[in-house]
């Protein structure tokens, strides 16, 4: 090979595969496939947004310290007691996600997560020379005592969705189980993207977890309830000494202007959130009620898609997945997650997921 080699196992990374955004011979198509919000972005959050359009050429606030406090200010009035000095904003969750990764392990160590818990954590193992360790889920759930039972004096990262990307949770009793039978030196991170959708009361985000441990982060996401995929805007929520140590590894200006000044917007419109949330809880309700009706498994979600099985080896889910596509439908497979026989269907529009029964029907004959 000529040219600069890179490191040994950088070529060994499979490369992130994302939702479709594209069906051959539609102009415009109905994108299920990426768990996009169904309402689209908050016009208060727009109008912080376009706001901007006059200071691109002024850097931006490196420290996100009027985002910070906005989201520490909104999580205080719900009760929780955030402190703003201890979230770190990123570009994405998925950055936060590097970062952890990058400043607690290395060649040598384990990165420990779910057997269908988010690919990026293998990623970022693989891109640290760390190995990444799946442990069994059960019933699609991460499961404690599999995950337990793979902490080694290697492990130095137990990264946990929840929700998961299969659309269940673990309970609030569970986390905590969980985290008491760590090592101090094991770092747990929960990755609580869609909590904004989650309605149950057994569940917990993390929050508390972390106010009252050292080796405890929460990471969030602004692309799912929020609607600002489109800007990759992530934050965590950590101990002091995990905060600092984030704050060292990452970009001088990681999150943009436009970025921070519609954050700032989209979390401070909690009427749209409870929006966006009663949407949500309402349509996807519907879609499991007519899976049924039409003999489609589906596993139980309380995110905002749903992951239908097709285990038939004829009515497959790749064929049902091509088939939604030739009606201009795109949902996600989840052959990177290790379910071959799920499609994974975001909760659209009341028109949108109307539409993906009907092809459904079809489909099924």
């Amino acid at each position: 090979m000529s040219g600069p080699i890179p490191r040994a196992g950088v070529l060994e990374i499979p490369m992130y595969v994302p939702g479709r955004s594209r069906a051959e011979g539609h102009e415009h198509v109905v994108k299920l496939s990426s768990n996009e919000s169904a309402l689209g972005t908050s016009e208060k959050a727009m109008a912080a947004y376009r706001a901007l359009e006059g200071e691109l050429h002024r850097y931006p606030d490196g420290s996100a310290a009027d985002l910070r406090e906005a989201i520490a200010g909104v999580h205080r009035a719900d009760g929780d007691a955030l402190d703003a000095e201890n979230i770190v904003c990123g570009e994405g969750s998925d950055e936060i996600i590097h970062l952890l990764t990058a400043a607690y392990a290395g060649p040598g160590d384990e990165v420990l997560h779910s057997a269908h818990g988010f690919v990026m954590y293998k990623l970022s193992a693989l891109g640290v020379g760390a190995t990444p360790v799946a442990a069994p889920e059960r019933e699609w759930t991460p499961d404690v005592d599999a995950l337990l039972k793979r902490v080694t004096e290697r492990t130095r990262l137990v990264f946990l969705s929840n929700p998961n990307p299969t659309g269940t949770y673990l309970p609030r009793r569970e986390l905590v189980r969980l985290h008491s039978c760590l090592p101090a030196y094991v770092v747990l991170a929960i990755d609580a993207a869609y909590a904004e959708y989650v309605t149950r009361d057994d569940y917990a985000s993390g929050l508390e977890l972390v106010g009252a441990a050292d080796n405890v982060v929460m990471t969030r996401t602004f692309s799912k309830a929020y609607g600002l995929a489109g800007l990759r805007l992530g934050w965590c929520y950590g101990p002091a000494g995990v905060v600092d140590v984030l704050n060292r590894l990452r970009g001088p200006f990681n999150v943009t202007a436009p970025a921070q000044a519609a954050g700032i917007a989209a979390i401070e419109d909690q009427a749209f959130v409870a929006r966006a949330r009663q949407h949500n809880e309402t349509w996807r309700n519907w879609l499991e009620s007519e899976l049924r009706r039409l003999g489609v498994t589906y596993i139980p979600s309380v995110t905002n898609f749903v992951c239908a099985g097709f285990p038939d080896k004829e009515k497959t889910a790749a064929a049902a997945i091509e088939h939604m596509m030739g009606h201009g439908i795109l949902v996600r497979d989840m052959n990177a997650y290790g379910l071959p026989n799920h499609a994974r269907i975001t909760i659209g529009l009341a028109e949108e997921t109307r539409a993906v029964v009907r092809s459904l029907e079809t489909f099924l004959g």
